[in-house]
């Protein structure tokens, strides 16, 4: 097998250091949250409790109150530019690529990954209820006016509610990009055992697969068209303090949807706490997962034995029996 040192493994590495050494045409799909290049847009911003300490790529300090930043999402569209044509490299032809992103710099991180060549198939949303607001009020700006106390008292009635344009936010994107497939769908399929989607994937209530998902419950119409199982603590691991971490079922799901291959092999460059290489494992896929952050590796590989050691533990997504999958050609009886 290809990759021999680093499949089913978790390496601590920069990303950018140890894409090259990974085989081109080699990886089936690539499933990762990559950094955003986002602070959290407010003036009580703690850099050391929302970054990864090996992350360079973070806005590290922000002036009292809000700043917008055009320059965010410039870097964030030249460094992803880097990652997205090694991806390129590395995946197989029909190979998949989803890449969750924050509304905000979506367009910049589905603009890199189409310049790296990709073919920008769809874009899956995040549905969910609970998220912090983040807009700021302007009281505390009108008080240091150099105005009288009655003046000051007017404008606070007239801007009453009024905030910095941030909406609280209820979903992320989730890019679907394709490596373009050698020849036709079929054919790529056959040689490659990868590039389309598998439909037998359900969600919901027994629904046909969707770009549109949520682990809460919102009401019966969603809940039936689009849910899957919500995480539990225990499937997180009380030990693991990764900021995001992702539903298991979510990364399933991603992966039912798009890898056929026995030996096919999921990697995340950015693979925080483990959730994508935990979902891979317990599919019976492979995986490579890297990060740069010692801490998080070390929780990924808690992780994965924990699957090993007490499977109870994820159990609360629903399999979905999976296709038999020897060869396609030899399933098909093609020489």
């Amino acid at each position: 097998m290809k990759n021999n040192k680093f499949i089913n493994k978790i390496i601590c590495s920069d990303t950018l250091k140890l894409l090259p050494q990974i085989e081109s045409d080699s990886i089936d799909v690539v499933l990762t949250d990559p950094p955003y290049f986002l602070d959290k847009l407010d003036n009580n911003w703690d850099y050391e409790a929302v970054s990864n300490q090996n992350n360079q790529y973070a806005i590290k300090s922000l002036p009292a109150g809000m700043k917008f930043d055009r320059e965010q999402g410039k870097k964030f569209y030249a460094w992803y530019l880097k990652i997205s044509e090694e991806i390129f490299r590395i995946l197989k032809p029909g190979g998949f690529f989803f890449s969750f992103s924050s509304p905000r710099l979506y367009h910049r991180m589905a603009s890199a990954i189409d310049d790296a060549g990709f073919e920008i198939r769809d874009a899956f949303m995040w549905l969910y209820t609970q998220n912090q607001a983040k807009a700021m009020g302007v009281d505390h700006f009108i008080k240091k006016m150099s105005i009288d106390e009655k003046a000051k008292e007017k404008i606070k009635e007239k801007l009453n509610g009024w905030k910095t344009p941030q909406i609280k936010s209820c979903f992320e994107p989730i890019a679907m990009a394709q490596k373009p497939t050698d020849q036709t769908y079929l054919n790529n399929m056959l040689k490659h055992e990868v590039g389309m989607l598998n439909t037998n994937v359900r969600i919901g209530d027994n629904m046909y697969p969707a770009n549109v998902f949520t682990v809460d419950n919102i009401n019966r119409l969603i809940d039936k068209t689009f849910l899957l199982p919500k995480p539990t603590k225990k499937e997180k691991g009380e030990y693991n303090d990764h900021k995001t971490v992702k539903p298991l079922a979510v990364c399933e799901y991603l992966i039912k949807l798009s890898v056929f291959a026995k030996n096919a092999v999921v990697l995340d460059p950015f693979i925080g706490s483990g959730t994508t290489a935990v979902a891979a494992k317990k599919l019976g896929k492979n995986y490579i997962g890297i990060d740069a952050n010692k801490n998080y590796v070390e929780i990924s590989e808690r992780r994965l034995k924990e699957l090993d050691e007490t499977p109870d533990l994820f159990r609360n997504v629903a399999s979905i029996k999976e296709p038999k999958t020897k060869s396609l050609q030899a399933q098909l009886q093609i020489v």
